[in-house]
C-alpha cells in the first residue's frame, strides 16, 4: 500500500469537506452553541415547571380518633409532613356519606376525575381503634381478656386511585406518605396506653455508612452520561461525512474519476475512512467538552453532584480513536453500498437499533464490568468506561485488553468489509430502479439460476428468525421429554426445514446443487464422524467455559435438566434429538443458504453468515455461541468435500455425544473404570481430562489437515473474486 496515496486522498476529502459551511457548522459551531442553550432553557423552563395541588376526598372523617390526630384544621396534620411547604400540595374536600355507600362513591370520584384520590375511614373505626388498646392494655396486665380476639381486628382506612392517570399517582403517593406516618403515630400511642416504650415495636435503627468519597459520589453520574454521549456522538459523526464521501460523490458524478485514478481501492478506502474518522473523533470531542463544561456550570447547582473528575477526557479519548474508527468504516460500508444520499440517510436507523441495545446494556441494574461482558463490542468499552471514570482502576485493568482486543477485531473486519464493498463494481455503481412486487416474482420465477442468490439467502435466514418467533408464542412450554419431541419435531420440520425446501424448490433450478446433494470423497464422511468424536472433549470444555463466562440461569438449568432425566430410551433421544435435527438444519444452513451466499465470492465469509444464521436460531443464547463456532466447522466440511453428508454425519455424531453426555452420573463414572482411565469426571457436569483433550485435539488438527488437501470445487463467482484478488496484488508486490 502507498501512503502517499492515502494521504493524498485524506486531504483531497477533508478539503472538500470543509469547503462545507454547513458540515462545519454541524461538527464546530453547533456543538459549541447547543448545551450552553439547552442549559438556559432548563432555567428558562424550570421557573415554569411547578408542582400542583391534588384534590383529595376524605370520606367518614367523622369516624377518626381524636388522637393522634388525622385532620387540623381542615388539612393534614403538620406534624405527618415532613415540609410545611408541601402541605398545600394536598387539597383536602370532606363529604359524609353512608357507610354502606362510600365504596361507590369513592370509586365513581376517582373514575370520573373529580378527585385525583379518595380516602375513605370504615365506620366506628375510632371505637374499634380504643376496644383494641384496651384488650392490649389487658393483656399487658395479665388481666382475662374482656373482648374476644375476633371483635378487636380493625379495619384500615381504603385509598382509591387510577394508576392510568399520573396525577392521582401523585396523589396516591402523597397521601400514603402521610397515611404512614399517622399509623406510625397510632403504634406509639398504642405502646403508651400499654405503659411499653416505643423502642419496643423499633428496638434498634439501622446504621448507615457509605463509604464512598465525594469524588466517587459525584462521578457516578458522569459515568453513565458520558460514556453514552461518546458512542452516539462518535456514530452520528461518523455516518454524515460517509454518506457525503460515498453516496454523494456517486450524486455529483466524481467518484469515477476517484476510481481511475493510481491510487488502488484499498488505498481510496483508507483515505476516506481516515477522513470520516477525523469528523467522527472532532463531533464526539466537542460535544462531550462543550457538554461537560456545560454539565459542569448546571450540575454544580444541585447538591451531591459536581464537575466531571479531572481524569475523564483522557479515558474517554483512549476510548473514542478505537470506537470512531468501528463506526466510520461500518458507515464507510453501508454509504459505499447506498445509490444516492438519501437512501443512505435511510440505513442511520438500523445502524442505531443495532447499537442502542449495546450502549444501554451497561446502564441495567446488575450488568458489571466482567469478562463475559467485556467481550461484547460496544457493551465492554461502556462498561470499562464506566468502572474507570467510578475510580475503580484495579477492577478495570484486567480487562483493557479484552476490551481493546475485541474492539480492535471488530475494526479490522469492518474495515476489511468497506474495502470489498469498493472492490465490487455492482455496489459501487448500482442504478436506481422502480420496485413492481408483480415484475419481482415473475423475474424470480422465470429467470431461475442452478443456485439461490446471496439475497434469498439473507431473506430465507430472516424468514425462519420470524417464523421461529411467532411460533415460539404459539407452542406451549415443554414439561415432560414427549412434549420437548414434539416441540423439536415441530421446529425442525415447518420453522426450519419447510421455507429452506420451498424456497429451494421455487427459486432454484438444481435443488441438487443447491442443497449439495452429491457424493463425497469415500473417506470423507468416516473422517468426518472421527471428526466429532475428537473434538468432543475440547467441545464440552468449550460449552463449561461459555457457561463459566455467561452463566444460565438456575430456573432455566433446572427446566433443561428435568427434560432430559428420564428419557424413554436412548436410541429415541438420539434420533429426535440427534438425527432430525442434523439433517433439517444443514439443508437449511449448509445447503440452501451456504450455496446462496457462496454467490458472493468469498468462501469464508459464506460460511460465516450462514453459521451466523444458525447461530442466533438457537432460542438459548449460550446454545448460539457454540452453535456458529459449530457452523464454521460444518460449512468448512460442506465447501471442502462438496457434500452435505460429511456435515450431516458430524452434525449427528456431535448432537448425540452432546446428549449421552448429559445421562453421565458421577455413579455410572465410578463403576466404569476405563471412564476414570480417560480423565472424566461427572460431579459437576461431565468434564475430561487435559491429557484426553489435549490428544483429541492434536487428532482433530490432523484430520482438518487432510480435508483441507481435498480440492473443493469453486464457485465461478470464487474464481471470479481469485482473479481479481490476484490482479490487484501483483502490482503491490511489482511495486
Amino acid at each position: 500500500m502507498n501512503w502517499s496515496n492515502v494521504r493524498l486522498i485524506f486531504r483531497r476529502e477533508v478539503r472538500d469537506q470543509l469547503r462545507d459551511r454547513r458540515t462545519l457548522f454541524m461538527i464546530v459551531v453547533l456543538p459549541i452553541l447547543l448545551y450552553p442553550l439547552l442549559g438556559m432553557s432548563l432555567f428558562q423552563v424550570a421557573q415554569f415547571i411547578r408542582e400542583q395541588p391534588t384534590r383529595v376526598l376524605l370520606l367518614g372523617a367523622e369516624y377518626l380518633p381524636r388522637t393522634p390526630a388525622l385532620i387540623v384544621d381542615e388539612q393534614f396534620a403538620p406534624a405527618l409532613i415532613n415540609d410545611p411547604q408541601r402541605q398545600r400540595l394536598i387539597e383536602l374536600h370532606f363529604a359524609e356519606v353512608p357507610a354502606a355507600d362510600a365504596p361507590e362513591r369513592a370509586r365513581r370520584a376517582v373514575e370520573q376525575g373529580d378527585f385525583a384520590a379518595v380516602v375513605s375511614v370504615p365506620a366506628d373505626f375510632a371505637r374499634r381503634l380504643e376496644l383494641f388498646r384496651r384488650d392490649l392494655s389487658q393483656r399487658t396486665d395479665r388481666e382475662p381478656r374482656t373482648v374476644p380476639a375476633a371483635e378487636v381486628r380493625v379495619p384500615g382506612p381504603a385509598i382509591y386511585y387510577n394508576t392510568a392517570k399520573e396525577k392521582s399517582q401523585l396523589a396516591y403517593l402523597r397521601v400514603t406518605k402521610v397515611l404512614d406516618r399517622w399509623t406510625d403515630e397510632i403504634g406509639r400511642e398504642n405502646l403508651k396506653s400499654s405503659d411499653l416504650p416505643e423502642s419496643t415495636a423499633r428496638p434498634f435503627t439501622l446504621a448507615e455508612h457509605d463509604v464512598a468519597d465525594e469524588g466517587q459520589r459525584k462521578a457516578v453520574v458522569w459515568s453513565k452520561i458520558l460514556p453514552f454521549l461518546l458512542l452516539i456522538w462518535a456514530l452520528t459523526g461518523a455516518f454524515y461525512p460517509a454518506v457525503d464521501l460515498c453516496a454523494g460523490e456517486k450524486e455529483r458524478g466524481t467518484l469515477e474519476t476517484l476510481l481511475s485514478s493510481p491510487a488502488e481501492r484499498s488505498e481510496i478506502v483508507w483515505g476516506k475512512l481516515l477522513t470520516v474518522m477525523l469528523f467522527s473523533v472532532v463531533t464526539a470531542a466537542l460535544n462531550i467538552f462543550s457538554m461537560g463544561l456545560t454539565g459542569a456550570l448546571v450540575m454544580s447547582q444541585f447538591p451531591g453532584i459536581g464537575p466531571p473528575p479531572l481524569w475523564a477526557p483522557i479515558f474517554l479519548l483512549a476510548a473514542l480513536l478505537p470506537v470512531s474508527a468501528l463506526f466510520s468504516a461500518l458507515c464507510l460500508a453501508l454509504a459505499a453500498f447506498a445509490r444516492s444520499s438519501k437512501e443512505g440517510q435511510y440505513y442511520l436507523m438500523p445502524v442505531l437499533l443495532v447499537t442502542m441495545p449495546l450502549v444501554l446494556l451497561p446502564m441495567s441494574p446488575g450488568v458489571e464490568l466482567n469478562l463475559g461482558n467485556a467481550l461484547i463490542p460496544i457493551t465492554g468499552v461502556v462498561l470499562l468506561l464506566r468502572t474507570m471514570l467510578e475510580g475503580e482502576y484495579w477492577q478495570a485493568l484486567p480487562m483493557v485488553l479484552p476490551v481493546a482486543g475485541v474492539t480492535i477485531l471488530c475494526c479490522l473486519f469492518s474495515i476489511r468489509w468497506a474495502i470489498d464493498q469498493f472492490n465490487c463494481e455492482s455496489v459501487l455503481f448500482r442504478e436506481s430502479e422502480r420496485w413492481d412486487l408483480g415484475l419481482w416474482l415473475k423475474h424470480l420465477l422465470r429467470d431461475r439460476e442452478e443456485t439461490p442468490s446471496a439475497t434469498e439467502a439473507v431473506f430465507c435466514g430472516v424468514l425462519i428468525l420470524l417464523v421461529r418467533f411467532f411460533m415460539s408464542f404459539a407452542l406451549p412450554q415443554p414439561e415432560s421429554f414427549r412434549d420437548l419431541a414434539v416441540l423439536t419435531m415441530v421446529t425442525q420440520l415447518v420453522v426450519i426445514g419447510t421455507p429452506a425446501l420451498l424456497m429451494t424448490i421455487m427459486l432454484t433450478r438444481s435443488p441438487a446443487k443447491t442443497l449439495s446433494l452429491r457424493l463425497p470423497p469415500l473417506a470423507s464422511v468416516p473422517a468426518a464422524v472421527l471428526l466429532a468424536v475428537a473434538l468432543h472433549p475440547l467441545g464440552n470444555g468449550l460449552n463449561h467455559l461459555v457457561q463459566r463466562l455467561y452463566p444460565v440461569s438456575e430456573r432455566m438449568q433446572q427446566s433443561l435438566t428435568s427434560l432430559l432425566a428420564d428419557p424413554p430410551g436412548a436410541w429415541q433421544m438420539v434420533l429426535v434429538l440427534g438425527l432430525v435435527p442434523a439433517v433439517i438444519e444443514e439443508l437449511a444452513f449448509r445447503g440452501f443458504m451456504l450455496s446462496g451466499f457462496r454467490r458472493m465470492g468469498h468462501k469464508w465469509r459464506a460460511i460465516a453468515l450462514s453459521s451466523f444464521f444458525f447461530g442466533i436460531t438457537h432460542a438459548i443464547f449460550q446454545q448460539s455461541i457454540i452453535a456458529c463456532l459449530l457452523g464454521m466447522l460444518i460449512g468448512y466440511l460442506v465447501v471442502q468435500t462438496g457434500s452435505l453428508l460429511p456435515g450431516i454425519a458430524f452434525h449427528f455424531v456431535h448432537n448425540s455425544l452432546a446428549l449421552l453426555a448429559t445421562q453421565a452420573t458421577p455413579a455410572f463414572v465410578r463403576e466404569h473404570e476405563w471412564l476414570r482411565a480417560m480423565g472424566l469426571s461427572a460431579d459437576e457436569g461431565l468434564s475430561y481430562g487435559w491429557a484426553v483433550m489435549f490428544m483429541g485435539t492434536a487428532l482433530a488438527v490432523l484430520l482438518l489437515a487432510w480435508f483441507r488437501g481435498l480440492p473443493y470445487a469453486r464457485t465461478s463467482e470464487e474464481r471470479l473474486q481469485e482473479a481479481i484478488d490476484q490482479n490487484v496484488s501483483q502490482p503491490a508486490l511489482g511495486s
